[in-house]
């Protein structure tokens, strides 16, 4: 199964949508400048286990690296999911005093 992922910035996320449309998944976002903290991922149960998580995690992670962002990464997934890819080390803060 393939997943397209886009920006839906009215939402503050990112969604992973199948091939019918139908969204399987999403990542939330707050975005400061050019820092955006990833603070929530969530899979449809209907999708779990379907590689959407990683699909998601790569796309956001992509997208803030082509746009010059600095990445928090709140949530947990997505910061466990960046333990085993450390190519994208050089854009991640692990540690933040505050976000609004």
């Amino acid at each position: 199964m393939q997943f397209t992922v886009t920006d839906a910035p009215a939402r503050e996320r990112f969604e992973a949508r199948d091939e019918t449309g139908a969204v399987a998944g999403f990542v939330t976002y707050q975005l400061t400048g050019s820092i955006i903290a990833y603070t929530h991922t969530e899979v449809d149960p209907a999708y779990e286990g379907k590689g959407v998580g990683s699909t998601l995690a790569r796309a956001v992670m992509d997208d803030a690296r082509s746009k010059g962002r600095t990445v928090v990464p709140i949530c947990p997934f997505l910061a466990d999911w960046l333990v085993k890819h450390p190519e994208y080390e050089g854009i991640v803060v692990r540690s933040t005093r505050k976000i609004k």
